[in-house]
């Protein structure tokens, strides 16, 4: 996906941002930058997918008084020199939009970490204006900063903040509207080899770059390849290759890597200037919180309270969510009254039978679509939403994380990767969205697949779960036993296979704290807007897909096409195939197509087996798949679904083959 994905009017878009000076709010990952974004705007103004990549970005006005800016929410980067997509983004911004000023948005508890950016911020000679944010959390640590120390150490106005409880914003705004951010003032010292490095490498440079040349050469000389693109369309060709040969004479020539000697001094640099500006007083260990804190991470009390809470994030977006709330709002809300209504209005009102069709038939824009995006996909969105941000708020996440590590380095991911794995349970769209809170593309796209081939949704779920309640215990262990063999199985392959690093898995663990309901309100209702802007117009074009296709009756053209594969190999009787397609449309709508035709008597219990492991790994239902499309792209997604289907295919024919050679009773 390499275009903006969610303005309207690109063009209006783009000229409303035109004239206006651009700030950049940038920070490490999880410091509140996003929040502070939509305090200093008031809205989540235009999110965009940064031109060539899938990361969004995120721009709003901000108006201080008289005067206008353009406020440019970067993604989180712990370093400006790039080593994911999302850092490349954020440089790039510094690069090629030219900020007027930076916001520097940082973690009162971990100052080192902060200023490390602040550092890097100074060599590339960009004005700034620090904002310590969480000053609440630093000083339950005992931590305490002497802020106007630190900014006249650094030139620059520093701000502590607490965003969720506004403080401290006013003071922001008002050192912003200056307009006065200065360059700070620190001085890095490197080893005098890798200063005259930097100074070779300064010469062959551009004069007047956007950032500065010592900052340009430090990146070049660390190996940052992802400069290439602008230095070939900046330079002459044989001055890139000059560069490029600078760059291998330090490979060589320098005793350790020179990324390396570059993270030190800015470390050393940083932790001088900690040294003179914080205290920290001994943390209390005796609170309920700081306990519980512990306890969520101990090796024995840390996993009932990590099944405690999976439980509860399953009961609140699974059941609540998917089973409860849709049920509901699909069929109160829309099977009762307002799609009667639409039909009754489109009938009596529009001439064609055709746009009658396309506006409330099977698959009308009406009746499919907007039943599925909002009767559906909304309750289920606006629950998870509300459970994402208690875990965010609490500091829950990333002890979730380290609880479920080593299980999912059998799959080759990290134990970030739980939250969208357990989410699926409750609705596969949904999880794929979370799966941007994996750090590299690599364990994006595993995610993606593992979630779309082997993690039934809840409405799935609980069909497949009558059904073989029905049949023995015996069946239940082997449905179970065949989906997750072959979840940790495929995981594990896909690891081997799929390019990429793996990210590493680093995290600041926060203290564990109470929500606060403001946040998670204002969190919850900025996403779920996101979402209504994004995800809908995605169930629009699909259903017009299938209007369509249904039109020029390619629907059953693919009916006929699966059936020898459904009666040949899978050995179901061929009024099975109807199930298998309609569970691309919606999932629960397949499982429960099989379950007629098991209570009709049409199913033998081998073949209720084989059709509901194959139907569990078919393919992903409508909405997922698009929503896959969204996050990872057209190609990657037929990727996965070319992989998908034959897999579903030959993991059913095995299990037909192993059940009836070995005379398996179920």
């Amino acid at each position: 996906m390499e275009c903006h994905t969610c303005s309207p009017d690109k063009k209006q878009t783009e000229k409303s941002r035109e004239g206006l000076e651009r700030i950049a709010l940038i920070g490490t990952p999880n410091v509140g930058k996003s929040v502070l974004f939509g305090l200093l705007t008031g809205k989540y103004a235009t999110v965009s997918n940064y031109p060539g990549t899938t990361v969004e970005v995120t721009y709003g006005n901000l108006n201080i008084g008289d005067r206008r800016f353009l406020l440019v929410d970067t993604p989180g980067a712990n370093s400006l020199i790039p080593q994911s997509e999302d850092e490349q983004v954020t440089r790039d911004i510094l690069l090629s939009e030219r900020p007027g000023s930076v916001v520097q948005v940082g973690d009162s508890k971990n100052l080192k970490r902060t200023l490390a950016i602040t550092v890097q911020l100074s060599e590339m000679g960009l004005p700034v204006t620090l904002c310590l944010n969480m000053e609440d959390e630093a000083s339950d640590r005992g931590i305490s900063i002497n802020i106007k120390e630190l900014s006249n150490l650094l030139g620059v106005d520093v701000v502590s903040t607490v965003a969720p409880e506004r403080r401290g914003l006013k003071e922001l705004r008002a050192a912003i509207a200056t307009g006065q951010a200065r360059v700070p003032t620190i001085k890095v010292s490197y080893p005098e080899r890798a200063e005259e490095y930097i100074l070779e490498m300064s010469d062959l440079l551009p004069e007047h770059p956007p950032i500065s040349r010592r900052a340009l050469a430090v990146m070049l000389l660390s190996g940052d390849m992802t400069l290439r693109d602008w230095l070939t369309g900046t330079l002459e060709i044989d001055v890139v290759e000059e560069i490029e040969a600078v760059r291998s004479r330090c490979r060589r020539e320098m005793s350790q890597p020179f990324s390396s000697v570059v993270q030190e001094a800015w470390m050393r640099t940083a932790e001088r200037i900690v040294d003179q500006v914080m205290t920290r007083q001994r943390e209390s260990r005796g609170s309920f919180m700081y306990r519980l804190g512990q306890a969520t991470m101990h090796p024995v009390w840390g996993i009932p309270i990590l099944l405690a809470v999976l439980w509860a994030l399953y009961e609140f977006v699974g059941v609540l969510g998917a089973d409860i709330m849709v049920g509901f709002v699909e069929e109160t809300i829309f099977g009762e009254y307002l799609n009667p209504m639409f039909t009754y209005v489109v009938e009596s009102f529009v001439p064609t039978d055709f746009l009658r069709s396309m506006l409330v038939g099977q698959y009308g824009i009406i009746t499919m679509a907007l039943t599925y995006a909002v009767g559906i996909i909304l309750p289920i969105t606006a629950t998870f939403f509300i459970a994402f941000s208690v875990l965010e708020d609490s500091g829950y996440l990333p002890r979730l994380a380290i609880m479920s590590n080593r299980l999912f380095n059998i799959m080759g991911l990290s134990g970030k990767a739980v939250l969208p794995m357990v989410l699926g349970l409750g609705c596969g769209t949904m999880a794929v969205m979370t799966t941007r809170v994996l750090e590299t593309r690599r364990d994006r796209i595993i995610a993606t697949f593992l979630l779309a081939l082997a993690v039934p949704c809840a409405a799935q779920l609980g069909v497949i779960m009558g059904i073989i309640g029905g049949l023995s215990g015996k069946a239940m262990a082997i449905w179970v036993g065949v989906i997750t063999g072959l979840l940790f199985f495929t995981g594990w392959l896909a690891s081997k296979i799929v390019r990429g690093e793996k990210s590493d898995f680093l995290l600041e663990i926060p203290p564990l704290r109470v929500p606060k309901a403001g946040n998670i309100i204002a969190k919850t209702v900025n996403r779920v807007v996101w979402y209504l802007k994004e995800a809908v117009p995605l169930f629009i074009y699909g259903t017009l897909a299938l209007f369509f296709l249904d039109q020029i009756n390619m629907l059953v053209v693919i009916e006929r096409a699966l059936s020898p594969v459904i009666v040949g190999v899978l050995d179901l009787p061929v009024e099975a195939t109807e199930a298998f397609l309609i569970g691309f449309f919606r999932r629960d709508y397949g499982a429960a197509g099989l379950y007629a035709l098991s209570e009709g008597g049409l199913l033998t219990p081998v073949q209720t087996m084989v059709s509901l492991v194959t139907l569990t790994l078919f393919v992903p239902c409508l909405a997922h798949f698009f929503m896959m499309i969204k996050e990872r792209g057209m190609r990657a997604s037929l990727i996965m679904l070319s992989i998908i289907v034959p897999t579903a295919i030959a993991v059913g024919g095995a299990l037909n083959w192993v059940l009836r050679t070995f005379n398996i009773q179920l």
